[in-house]
């Protein structure tokens, strides 16, 4: 009997601090030590939103203060209030193209990818005439802070949405098909970028991570541009710089997905679920196949009829589209893990000249939006406590494939899919083209 309560109790405890962990990823800001350079006065009050709970320094965080440029979390949003703030460091790239003001929308603005791109817009100093929040009708009137002030959100409509230069679409691919185009069309249409996979695959929509493909984008002179999939933006980040050193023959990539790839349902699903089964009950599931807590699921998106997931296959292609290179082997396993923020990636890559580990460091470490975490002497590499909420990708573990000897490459990549992986992407996006 004893044992049996002394079990139950370290089970209780065990998810006690995973819910504390949650919670903290989710309001934890890094702390001051972190920031390298003093913000913008808008950034300034921004930062002043107040957390709950902090975490100590990392390792990580002091030996890349020269290249965070926006980590922190946001204010938890008060009852009926929707709050993008976050505290933010200095921007990881710079400004990519002297813009003129423009007028923007965000459509999906109460969605965590939505919010996402509406803190980023004001951390990144993105040149805002004015700045309009869409959502659907029972969010509408609701107060939301941005970098802009507090403003209301709007139901959304086709006319208010074409009176933008720029629209950003953080929503589904049945509404991004619905609306996409014709927000864009003609010459009065704004430029749009869709978040959704709904235009990714078509032809002549450019599909676009701004450090490696951002040409394509401008040479077609696009008004609809597609945001890849998180899982692919996170991993290019690290394979472009090594392609460009050494070329690449085939790709074998294993992920390692957080919760909050399914918005947040999904992170809110883990939360609860874990809670119940802290306090001895069960976990349920709707948004994921299995419950999530203290579990894996090598199971995202649906599956198709060759026995891979869509989201295997959305790497696959798009990863084929983004590098230009139509015939690249490229496997992917996916899997769900009980992590609320920030995608982690196992890559093998097989290179077409042998491999220099020196030149690929040197490769990694000259990529802009790149981290290399990689001090095994220190218990350094890339984990999504450390890239939560950072705008750079971590890059470690970095090491010659025994399987490939030579012409082969392991690394493993942590990013956070909110950031990297859609909405710091989506506004790089505009800051290229616009």
């Amino acid at each position: 009997g004893s044992k049996r309560v002394a079990r139950q109790m370290m089970r209780q405890l065990s998810a006690l601090l995973l819910v504390a962990g949650c919670a903290a990823l989710r309001v934890a800001p890094l702390t001051p030590a972190v920031r390298s350079a003093p913000l913008r006065p808008a950034a300034a009050a921004r930062a002043a939103a107040p957390v709950a709970v902090s975490f100590a320094p990392s390792p990580l965080a002091a030996a890349s203060r020269s290249k965070l440029r926006a980590a922190g979390a946001r204010g938890k949003a008060a009852r009926r209030a929707w709050s993008c703030r976050r505290l933010p460091e200095v921007a990881p790239i710079d400004m990519m193209a002297d813009i003129a003001p423009k007028k923007v929308g965000v459509v999906g603005v109460t969605g965590a990818v939505g919010q996402e791109i509406v803190a980023v817009l004001g951390e990144r100093g993105f040149p805002v005439s004015e700045l309009r929040l869409f959502a659907s009708a029972r969010s509408a009137g609701q107060p939301m802070e941005t970098g802009s002030g507090t403003l209301q959100i709007e139901e959304f409509s086709l006319a208010a949405a074409r009176e933008c230069d720029i629209v950003f679409l953080a929503v589904s691919g049945d509404f991004a098909l619905e609306w996409a185009e014709k927000i864009s069309e003609g010459e009065g249409g704004a430029l749009v970028i869709d978040n959704s996979s709904a235009f990714r695959y078509k032809d002549g929509v450019p599909l676009v991570v701004p450090e490696i493909n951002a040409e394509a984008a401008r040479r077609a002179k696009a008004k609809l541009i597609a945001n890849p999939n998180c899982t692919t933006a996170i991993a290019l980040m690290a394979l472009a710089p090594l392609h460009e050193q050494f070329g690449t023959r085939r790709v074998i990539m294993s992920t390692y997905q957080a919760a909050s790839g399914a918005g947040a349902p999904g992170m809110a699903e883990l939360e609860e679920g874990t809670k119940a089964m802290a306090n001895g009950g069960s976990a349920s599931n709707e948004v994921f196949a299995h419950p999530l807590p203290f579990n894996v699921i090598p199971h995202i998106d649906k599956f198709l009829d060759d026995k891979y997931t869509k989201e295997e296959r959305k790497v696959t292609w798009e990863t084929r589209k983004i590098m230009d290179l139509p015939d690249l082997p490229v496997s992917c396993t996916c899997v769900r893990i009980p992590t609320l923020r920030a995608h982690a990636e196992a890559i093998t890559i097989e290179t077409e000249k042998p491999v220099d580990l020196d030149k690929a460091y040197a490769a990694l470490n000259a990529a802009p939006g790149v981290t290399v975490a990689d001090d095994l002497s220190s218990n350094l590499y890339p984990m999504p406590l450390t890239a939560t909420k950072k705008y750079d990708v971590e890059v470690g573990r970095v090491r010659k494939n025994d399987v490939f000897g030579d012409n082969g490459l392991d690394l493993f990549v942590c990013g956070d899919q909110l950031l990297r992986g859609a909405a710091l992407n989506a506004v790089l996006i505009a800051e290229a083209v616009a």
